[in-house]
């Protein structure tokens, strides 16, 4: 697959001069990149390099002690991952994070509770308007499982699937939030070639048909360079290199970092 060449002017989402320290560990100095509305951004780097750090100051889960986030125009020092989630921002996990015992449609539908307005009275009523909300709940959840073919383990707890399918499930309660932001933790880790060929068509179908904003981590540097706009590069938690994917795979630090040689 060749390079795809777009362009995006709006910036979404703004990451300024963020550091990030665990006692006397530094896991990111002095980072800062943006992320355009529209775009699929590649977060690569080394093991250890800070992309997960990254992904889990965007949305809340870490507070940086230096620097600075702009989402939506509105700077911020700290955000907490409930606002995050409200906003528009969702994410999924390195380690699957679904409930094993509940099946594909109900951890799916969990992916809907922030949408849902009515109170816990008359949710715990199923009734009346509660009733009403969550028939056009489901529906949106049908459809999410149609487009990520999974009809046919949609009754399934969800410990009984094969890793692939868990992956795919997690993609669909993180799309039930209906983001305009998408993290993804290394959605294709320990899939095998056909299971990454499905993941990466679905990417491409939410970026696509969606519109949805995507911001994510992968080793597969092939799968990078296929499916990513732009591409920053971590090592050390230290940014060594942004932009296009040729450019980056063909810049010396980054092959360096890569090789081992830089270490």
């Amino acid at each position: 697959m060749a390079e795809r060449m777009r362009s995006f002017t709006e910036v979404l989402l703004s990451v300024e001069n963020i550091s990030l320290s665990f006692g006397g560990v530094k896991a990111l100095t002095d980072i800062s990149f943006d992320i355009r509305k529209g775009e699929i951004r590649a977060i690569i780097g080394p093991n250890g390099a800070g992309k997960s750090s990254m992904l889990n100051c965007i949305n809340g889960f870490y507070h940086p002690q230096q620097g600075a986030i702009t989402y939506k125009g509105v700077r911020r020092s700290r955000m907490r991952p409930h606002e995050a989630a409200e906003q528009g921002i969702a994410r999924t996990f390195q380690n699957i994070a679904l409930f094993k015992g509940m099946s594909t449609l109900d951890n799916i539908m969990t992916g809907r509770n922030l949408r849902m307005k009515t109170g816990l009275f008359w949710q715990a009523l199923h009734f009346g308007p509660a009733r009403r909300e969550e028939i056009e709940h489901r529906k949106a959840v049908e459809e999410i499982i149609d487009f990520l073919e999974i009809q046919h383990i949609r009754k399934v707890p969800v410990g009984r699937l094969p890793y692939g399918l868990q992956k795919r499930v997690e993609l669909g309660r993180a799309l039930a939030a209906q983001p305009e932001l998408l993290l993804l933790d290394e959605p294709m880790a320990g899939m095998n070639i056909e299971e990454k060929q499905d993941m990466c068509r679905f990417i491409l179908d939410v970026n696509d048909e969606f519109g949805t904003t995507i911001c994510l981590i992968e080793h597969d540097m092939g799968v990078v360079m296929d499916i990513s706009d732009r591409v920053v590069v971590l090592d050390y938690g230290k940014k060594i290199g942004d932009g296009v994917p040729d450019a980056v795979k063909n810049d010396q630090a980054v092959v360096d970092a890569y090789l081992g040689v830089s270490h």
